[in-house]
């Protein structure tokens, strides 16, 4: 307590000063941050609905899954189901499934978290952007061109893994809120593609040669689980061509040299 005629304790006054510079900077980035979890929120949600649109387009699906086939054929592409019966044990087969279930959404978030607290706002802008017209792409394909994956034509050869070893992703309550029929393109592709890109050109090496051998899993992985056709991970490849070609980095004069940053004491949340 400062009694009248004394001097306020100046530890007192400069606590107070850091304190309130520190409530100034950190409230604008706990703000921005959560406008970016929950736009983010809401795209993904947008598009997990936005995909049961042709849940129930079950003729059509099949049929574009014959055109497919037959196509891949007349391409002179692996064989899928060849593929998958390389596979030496039900124990790979399971870790497969075990990858495919429970890697690609952690893995974009991941991505999404690293960028948005340790990289440079353009950066993360670039690639938050790249992902929302990747995935919108996608989600107009998935209404237009309904799609049966490998793994419901036993007759062609191919093991349901999932069904027969688990984990099962469209098993239970989950399973009927899904939209099975979601194939083409392979978001599983687009995703690891997309993030193995950006890394590429604005990451660091190691952690880009990492996004490049998950990428590599992913092909393999959805193929050898019967979820995924060659050309479902072709059309997400050409989906993320042509964005990267409209949605390009804009990189401010003032930042063009600027190291990672950390959350809490980037200068950037000024401009968030």
């Amino acid at each position: 307590m400062v009694h009248p005629g004394q001097a306020p304790n100046p530890v007192r006054r400069t606590a107070g000063r850091a304190l309130s510079r520190t409530v100034d900077r950190v409230g604008p980035a706990a703000l921005s941050a959560l406008r970016e979890l929950v736009l983010v929120a809401v795209l993904f949600e947008f598009y997990r609905l936005g995909r049961l649109l042709a849940r129930d387009e079950v003729v059509d699906a099949r049929h574009h899954a014959e055109f497919v086939h037959r196509l891949e054929h007349v391409l002179r592409l692996p064989s899928e189901a060849d593929l998958q019966a390389l596979v030496p044990s039900d124990a790979w087969l399971h870790a497969a499934n075990v990858y495919y279930v429970s890697v690609h959404f952690p893995a974009m978030i991941a991505f999404l978290v690293w960028g948005y607290v340790f990289r440079p706002r353009w950066e993360y802008v670039w690639a938050r952007n790249l992902v929302i017209a990747l995935t919108g792409a996608a989600l107009v394909v998935h209404i237009l061109y309904p799609l049966a994956p490998p793994r419901m034509f036993p007759q062609w050869g191919f093991v349901d893994t999932m069904a027969v070893l688990g984990p099962d992703a469209y098993a239970g309550a989950s399973g009927d809120l899904a939209n099975q029929f979601a194939a083409m393109p392979s978001l599983h592709v687009g995703w690891a593609a997309l993030i193995a890109y950006v890394l590429h050109r604005t990451g660091p090496k190691w952690l880009a040669w990492v996004a490049t051998l998950h990428l590599a899993l992913t092909v393999v992985v959805v193929v050898v689980t019967a979820n995924h056709y060659w050309m479902d991970g072709v059309v997400a490849l050409a989906l993320l061509a042509v964005a990267s070609r409209i949605v390009r980095p804009k990189v401010p004069a003032d930042d063009a040299g600027e190291q990672p940053t950390t959350l809490a004491l980037s200068r950037e949340t000024a401009h968030r």
